[in-house]
């Protein structure tokens, strides 16, 4: 990237944030952009945050803005809504500071796309095919297509998309007494098909008189099946049985959002309109036959789950102390409902109806919260940003175990932006946060696949937090951008496996625990020291965290907290040429998950590489050749099942280690 496009040297006002640096779409032209996400993922130093399912609309858990606006959508996301917008139709990309913006909960580096009508209608494809080098099905109908055009006022686009999957592993398992004795083998295979086919689309208008509406819009269908074979021997021996497990969903969803603003006294006024529905029945059955004739074993477990979410926000801005003043209100309606029925199959292999308590139930969650944020610009360099407000919860579960709560929490926020100098900034945030529950955590299931089972527990609690973060983005000119950030968050009511009263285990509320961390995004760039067209972007992540223990009382980390994560990408542009060639890899290791009764962790081997080939312009797309897992990385699994694991009475105790081969994919993108 040219070095005039690293640094904006002075900070432009833009809808009132302040512009840390800024990128023209000239400044990716060596990576083909067939979309303003190809720009937007290649910004240097920067990645795009999809969110993690925040509480409603007020809280931003995304670092994108379009036009600087937020996406009224949730699964229809940032990467959703930056894939849908050809490259002709950005003006420009700008790093802001996020406490200058007046949106609660953006802190540091937020990405806002400018873009402009270009008059006309254009289109996009991409078609990714993939072939592994064994034991799973090619997958061919992987690829998206999508349109998109404008007016005067109005813009508008729309995408079809289908997300495929075809993966698979086989191996070996391997099962040892509670003394460590080899007491059984397994040679498993497994294949796990997906295809997410989804339709999308927004549409912008600015009247003449300065009204905004923006509509956005996503349906999607989810089609997933998986299937196990287990052929089971004792060591030394012949095979003796064998388990066969199959998965399935038929998920539909869909989603449409909608805000609008408009002037309204002194200060302007947007409303916004948001529901989510999704219907997903589920099936999981197991099936054991031996070899001796002994009549079959056996489970099967049936879910059909209902959910949606309803929210009307409103937002009202006026200048106000000096700064912007945001008024909101929101009312939110959630709820889940799930019909289940486990059978198993008797001494004559005949399936026969369980009880299972708890496991067909309704959850519904009504919410109202209001808040009060204020932003301005204490100096030249210096943005603050504060907050204040609270909510009002009544979680509501039908069913023999059901209760009615009703809960008040505050919430609110402090952030500082500081321009330090022209190429570094520093970020600060204190925030009390409200975190959201998963109402399938209320109701009672089963795993057959791992031989679990969590009883009803409708006593939950939302998480509270109090989150402290810093952030410093140092922009290093022709050299790159580097980028760290560090973390702390206590929560209060912390969300993992307990027992319940009654006997059992479900998921259920700890009084305590910690997270905390670094995390670092570099981007190196060869052009400052005079070696043209290669790019290096390495992402590091190192968390801890810390909770006690329900059963043994000691310290340990929260379940399946990632302890580290490892990314490297190398790019070389030859120069004066179409082409382009780099590599990629990736690892992360993985905290123990623990049960009353296991401990397991689920831990690929070190690590996931894979290098590519690419062409800009054969017939004028981009043709991409990739070749993965060149470390011949492996899944694996184990786990420890106590009969007493207070007292370290083990039951038994399982290995995995599964390949899955050699990966081959082709990108071919154009527009028209």
């Amino acid at each position: 990237m040219p070095p005039s496009a690293q640094v904006s040297e002075s900070a432009r006002d833009s809808g009132g944030a302040s512009t840390r640096s800024t990128f023209q779409p000239a400044d990716f032209a060596r990576f083909a952009p067939r979309s303003a996400f190809d720009m937007a993922r290649n910004v240097p130093g920067f990645s795009i945050q999809e969110g993690d399912g925040a509480r409603g609309l007020g809280q931003a858990d995304t670092n994108v803005l379009i036009n600087g606006r937020r996406i009224s959508g949730k699964a229809n996301g940032p990467s959703e809504a930056l894939r849908r917008i050809p490259p002709e139709d950005v003006v420009r990309l700008e790093l802001v500071d996020g406490a200058s913006l007046g949106i609660g909960g953006l802190t540091g580096q937020v990405l806002n796309v400018v873009t402009s009508a270009s008059g006309r209608v254009s289109g996009q494809f991409r078609y990714n095919p993939e072939f592994r080098s064994f034991g799973t099905p090619a997958r061919l109908l992987n690829g998206s297509v999508a349109l998109a055009g404008s007016g005067t006022k109005s813009e508008w686009n729309l995408a079809l998309r289908n997300e495929s999957n075809r993966r698979g592993n086989e191996g070996p398992e391997e099962v040892f007494d509670g003394t460590g004795t080899l007491v059984a083998l397994r040679d498993e295979k497994a294949n796990f098909n997906s295809d997410r086919l989804s339709l999308s689309g927004s549409f912008a208008r600015t009247a003449d008189n300065g009204n905004i509406l923006n509509l956005t819009g996503q349906t999607q269908g989810f089609l997933f099946r998986e299937r196990e074979i287990s052929l089971q021997r004792p060591p030394g021996g012949t095979l003796t049985r064998t388990r066969s497990l199959r998965r399935t969903e038929d998920e539909f969803n869909f989603e449409v959002g909608a805000d609008y603003e408009f002037v309204l006294g002194p200060g302007r006024l947007k409303l916004i309109g948001y529901h989510r529905y999704e219907d997903s029945p589920f099936t999981n059955a197991v099936l054991t036959t031996f070899t001796d004739g002994s009549a079959d074993a056996g489970s099967r477990f049936v879910q059909d789950a209902d959910e949606g979410e309803s929210i009307l926000r409103s937002e009202y801005t006026v200048k106000a102390g000096g700064g912007n003043l945001v008024a909101a209100v929101e009312g939110a309606r959630n709820f889940l409902t799930i019909t289940s029925a486990l059978s198993e199959r008797d001494s004559t292999g005949v399936l026969r109806p369980v009880d299972l308590d708890g496991a067909s139930a309704r959850v519904d969650e009504d919410r109202v919260d209001a808040g009060l944020t204020w932003s301005r610009a204490l100096a030249q360099n210096l943005q603050l940003q504060l907050s204040a407000g609270g909510e009002y919860s009544r979680i509501s579960q039908s069913g023999p175990f059901g209760l009615t709560r009703s809960f008040v929490r505050p919430k609110g926020f402090a952030s500082l932006d500081w321009k330090v100098t022209g190429n570094l900034n520093l970020a600060g945030r204190v925030e009390r946060v409200v975190g959201q529950l998963d109402f399938f955590d209320f109701i009672a299931s089963v795993d057959l696949d791992q031989d679990r089972q969590d009883a009803s527990n409708a006593d939950l609690r939302p998480e509270q937090s109090w989150v402290y973060d810093i952030e410093a983005a140092w922009r290093m000119g022709a050299l790159g951008n580097l980028t760290v950030s560090a973390y702390l968050e206590d929560l209060i009511d912390v969300v993992d496996q307990v027992p319940l009263p009654g006997g059992g285990q479900a998921p259920g509320n700890l009084p305590s625990a910690r997270f905390y961390g670094v995390e670092s995004q570099a981007t190196l760039l060869s052009d400052g020291v005079g070696w043209k067209g290669t790019r290096i972007d390495l992402t590091l992540g190192w968390n801890q965290s810390s909770v006690r223990d329900p059963l043994l009382g000691t310290r340990r980390e929260v379940s399946g907290n990632e302890l580290l994560v490892l990314e490297f990408r190398l790019r070389h542009d030859v120069p004066n040429s179409d082409w382009a060639f780099g590599t990629r890899g990736d690892w992360t290791k993985n905290a123990r998950n623990v049960r009353l009764d296991e401990v397991s962790l689920n831990q690929p081997s070190f690590a996931q590489m894979f290098a590519f080939l690419e062409n800009k312009d054969i017939a004028g797309m981009t043709v991409r050749a990739r070749i993965g897992n060149l470390l011949d990385q492996r899944d694996r699994f184990e786990r420890t099942i106590f009969s007493n694991r207070a007292a370290g009475q083990v039951a038994f105790s399982e290995r995995r280690d599964r390949r899955f081969g050699t990966v081959f994919s082709f990108d071919v993108e154009g527009s028209f």
